[in-house]
Order: structure tokens, then C-alpha cells, then sequence
């Protein structure tokens, strides 16, 4: 019988000098040594990951800590009651792990500014207790020769740590998490090793680097939507940007404003599963899109990562099913309720919640259609209707018994059915990221009016165009609103993060 060999216990657990507790009362300055913290601990890691591939001693562990931000503040005083973030709801100590604050920066910034402003406190920058993964320590687009890994002799995990999904749950945005007796209060919505969980998706799911999303994000349930967006952007980049810098398709192919398209680009053989598109402005003020695909599904999935970068709004612009015989295809539907029959987000946000419409958004939207189409006021109403938008998860409903959902459908007053607008907006309300809904009527099951073929290729030729012109309007509007006005006060709940 073949003699196993076991390989040495580990001996002790090797770490970064110990960082000793600042604290600042400049919120650049405290910034920069949240910069540095990480990217020496991150480095750390990569360098003891390369020493071991190269026969370093495999009896030790290797580990560094995330940098973490806090605040305390003893006071019961009343901030401005407009504002909807940026003080602490009560007296304590609150703190969060940071990730990549270099990406984060001037989140941070504002974020950091507020407190100090409204608070008149210092914040302190030390290392937290949470150890980083190796795998979010490495540097985005890095390839880790798989040799290097064969030549360690025990298990990654043995030496490293490695992701923690008891680390990388929602309990803070969602409302339900609750500190333990002499523990800090969570500082900011996300802990790091959740936003590095998230932020490896997003450059899986949409092959773009996070680095490049906007803080305007549409999202669309059909690719013409996205050609048309293509269409748009590289033509506003062959006439110098008009304000934006550049286009940024998967792949990370940059065309920059006044410049061709990259001759030596390499375009991915395949698109991935949702492909993201970025119109990019300094301060990340631009507009990205995303074409999300069909289903709920997808609709949480993209929702529960672009949350993290925080967004200043999300819209979704698609087709849906017209629910009333008044209504002709090509019509717009702006949402300004839900039915909630997507299931998806039923452990996360009961179906009781109510998801409100944010004004700003609404008046956003409106006026562009307006302003697209040439009409308003009463003759606005001829192309468009206000009412109750019905998310559901079964595409082929209309082939079960349908008494059931069209009279519920009846009963909620909806006017439009997809799958995906109610996810989005759930999922804004939960992540307190402004949200909104402008569909285009495209078919009518319950009046047994469809397109046929010929049809359908002149309608999507002709309504899509329009349709993103007025998103893209409506974000440039919500583009000019201070964002202390745009991140309503209506997302907040009794016990908030002090962080948007």
C-alpha cells in the first residue's frame, strides 16, 4: 500500500507590519492613506502567492487585513433634514472595510466630506479584521500562470485566504442586519469583500472593466437597443465627443472622442452574457448600457453587482406587452407602480413593500419624451400613459390557464406586462439607487394583435431609435440635477448607513 505524505503543519501566520490607527480631519488626506494601506496589503499578497511558485517556505500563512474607515461622534444634533445621506443617524461608532479606493475615490470623497461637514468630526483610517482573499487581490486583467499553482505543494487555502460568502451577504442594505453588544455600526451600504465579489462579476458578465461604468446606467432587454446605442456613440465620437471623452465597447476597446477606432483593437469572439457599453465623461458622469437579456434573473444578477459602484440612476428602456385595447404598438409606458410577480427578490424585498416613483425621475422622462416626440400636455397622452407596470417570471403565461393573471392583472390596474422593470426598480428601492421605467408597447397578447415579420423589422427600426434618444435625454437631464437632490430621501429607511 502506497505510504501517504502528509505536508507540515503550519507554523505561524506571516502578515504586513502592523498599521497603526490615524486619524484625519481632511478628507483627501485620509483618502490617500486608504490608497496606500491597500495596495501595500494587496501587494503583500502578491508577492508571497509569487514567492511561494518560486519554492518560498510552505509552512507558513500568508495574510493582510482590508484598510477600514470610521467615524465617532457623541452627539444627538440635527443635520440638515433635506439631505438624504452623509450623517450618522444616531451617537456611536461606525466603520466599513474599503476595497479599491482608487476606483472609489471620489465616492469616497463626498461621502467622507459630508460626515466631517454635518458631524464636525475626525475619521480614522486602520486596518479591519477582515483578511482580503487572494483572489480580489490581484490586479484587474492579471494572469496567473496556472504553473505557479501546481508548484505549490498544499492547498491555496491552506496558505491564503480565500472568498467568504458569510462575508459577502446584504444584511446592511437590505435592513436586517443587526450589531453584536460593543461592535461597530456599519458605516457604508457594502462591505469591501462583497463590493470585490461584485465588481469580479461585473467584468465577467459584461467584459468591460468596472473602471469604465457611468453613473447613468440603462439597461435593455434587446440588443437593437444596443446597436442603436453604438450607432450613437461612435458617431458622437467621430465629431469630437460633444462633451463625452470616449466609447467603450466589451472587450475594453476604447475609441476616444476625435480619434478612430482602435486599429488593433481585439474584439471578443463571442459577446458575453451581458454585454455593457460605456459613454464615458470625466467623473465617471457618462452613460453606460447594458443589455441585460430576457428574465428577472438576469435583471437581479446585473442589479445586485452595478449597485456596488453606486450609481447616481438606473433606467430600464425595453418593450412590453400593451395590456389595453386603447393602447397602439409603439406607444410609451412610464411606470409609476409595480406588480411584483418575478419571485426573484421575494427573500430580499417582500412583495408588501410598496416601490414608490421618485418625481425626479419621472419629470426626467416625461420631459424627454416631450422634448423626442414634439408633444405635451393633453396630445402627450396620445403616445403615452402613466400606470402600473406588471413584472412577471413565466414568459409563456398566455399558454396556462390565464383567468387567473388577467384578472389580477385587472385587478393592479397594470397597463403594461414585462420581466424585467419591476426587478430593476425593486432592486434600486433596496439598493437606494434612484430607479425608473419607460417602455415601448411592441405587442398586445390579450387583444391577439401581433406583429408580423415585416412589421416588426420597420417598428424596431423606427421606435428604437426614438425610444433611447429620449433615455439617453432623460439621463443628461438627471445628469445636471445636484446629487443631493437626485438620491431621494424616500429610499432611506428608520436606521441608515451614514455612506450613500
Amino acid at each position: 500500500m502506497e505510504k501517504r505524505i502528509y505536508p507540515e503543519p503550519i507554523e505561524s501566520v506571516v502578515s504586513p507590519e502592523p498599521y497603526e490607527r490615524r486619524s484625519f480631519t481632511n478628507a483627501e488626506d485620509a483618502v490617500e492613506a486608504l490608497k496606500e494601506l491597500y495596495a501595500r496589503n494587496t501587494q503583500f499578497l502578491r508577492d508571497c502567492f509569487e514567492a511561494l511558485g518560486k519554492g518560498a517556505d510552505p509552512s507558513k500563512r500568508y495574510r493582510a487585513y482590508y484598510p477600514e474607515v470610521g467615524v465617532t461622534t457623541s452627539s444627538y444634533s440635527q443635520v440638515d433634514s433635506r439631505q438624504a445621506y452623509g450623517h450618522m443617524p444616531t451617537p456611536g461608532t461606525f466603520s466599513t472595510t474599503v476595497t479599491q479606493p482608487q476606483l472609489f475615490e471620489s465616492y469616497l470623497l463626498e461621502q467622507l466630506r459630508l460626515i466631517m461637514r454635518n458631524h464636525g468630526v475626525p475619521v480614522t483610517v486602520a486596518e479591519s479584521r477582515t483578511p482580503i482573499p487572494l483572489h480580489f487581490a490581484f490586479l484587474e486583467g492579471t494572469y496567473v500562470d496556472g504553473s505557479i499553482a501546481e508548484r505549490i505543494k498544499r492547498p491555496i487555502r491552506d496558505l491564503f485566504d480565500v472568498p467568504d460568502l458569510d462575508g459577502t451577504d446584504d444584511h446592511i442594505a437590505n435592513g436586517t442586519f443587526e450589531a453584536l453588544l460593543g461592535e461597530d455600526r456599519p458605516l457604508a451600504p457594502f462591505t469591501a469583500q462583497r463590493i470585490d465579489y461584485s465588481l469580479h462579476r461585473l467584468s465577467h458578465y459584461t467584459a468591460t472593466s468596472p473602471n469604465h461604468f457611468q453613473n447613468f446606467v440603462l439597461f435593455t432587454n434587446y440588443q437593437f437597443y444596443i446597436d442603436e446605442f453604438c450607432l450613437y456613440a461612435r458617431d458622437l465620437m467621430a465629431k469630437g465627443g460633444e462633451g463625452y471623452d470616449s466609447f467603450v465597447e466589451p472587450g475594453n476597446i476604447v475609441t476616444t472622442a476625435g480619434e478612430p477606432r482602435p486599429a488593433d483593437c481585439v474584439v471578443p469572439t463571442r459577446l458575453p452574457q451581458m454585454p455593457a457599453y460605456h459613454l464615458t465623461k470625466p467623473g465617471h458622469g457618462g452613460i453606460t448600457m447594458v443589455n441585460i437579456g430576457v428574465g428577472p434573473s438576469n435583471a437581479k444578477t446585473i442589479t445586485d453587482h452595478v449597485a456596488v459602484l453606486r450609481p447616481h440612476a438606473w433606467l430600464m428602456l425595453g418593450h412590453c406587452a400593451g395590456l389595453r385595447n386603447t393602447q397602439a404598438l409603439g406607444d410609451y409606458v412610464l411606470a409609476h407602480a409595480y406588480v411584483r410577480e418575478d419571485h426573484v427578490l421575494d427573500d430580499d424585498l417582500p412583495v408588501w413593500v410598496p416601490i414608490p416613483p421618485l418625481a425626479e425621475i419621472q419629470v426626467a422622462l416625461q420631459e424627454a419624451v416631450a422634448e423626442v416626440t414634439g408633444l405635451s400636455g393633453y396630445e402627450l397622452k396620445r403616445i403615452m400613459r402613466t400606470g402600473t407596470v406588471a413584472t412577471i417570471d413565466n414568459r409563456n403565461w398566455e399558454l396556462r390557464e390565464q383567468r387567473g393573471p388577467v384578472q389580477r392583472l385587472s385587478q393592479s390596474r397594470a397597463i403594461a406586462l414585462d420581466m424585467e422593470s419591476a426587478t430593476i426598480a425593486a432592486n434600486g428601492f433596496r439598493f437606494r439607487v434612484p430607479y425608473g421605467t419607460l417602455l415601448c408597447v411592441s405587442d398586445k397578447p390579450l387583444h391577439g394583435e401581433l406583429k408580423l415579420p415585416g412589421m416588426a423589422t420597420e417598428f424596431y427600426k423606427r421606435q428604437v431609435a426614438q425610444h433611447l434618444t429620449i433615455g439617453i435625454k432623460a439621463m443628461e437631464k438627471l445628469a445636471e440635477m445636484p446629487t443631493e437632490r437626485l438620491h431621494s430621501r424616500k429610499l432611506r429607511s428608520f436606521s441608515e448607513t451614514a455612506f450613500q
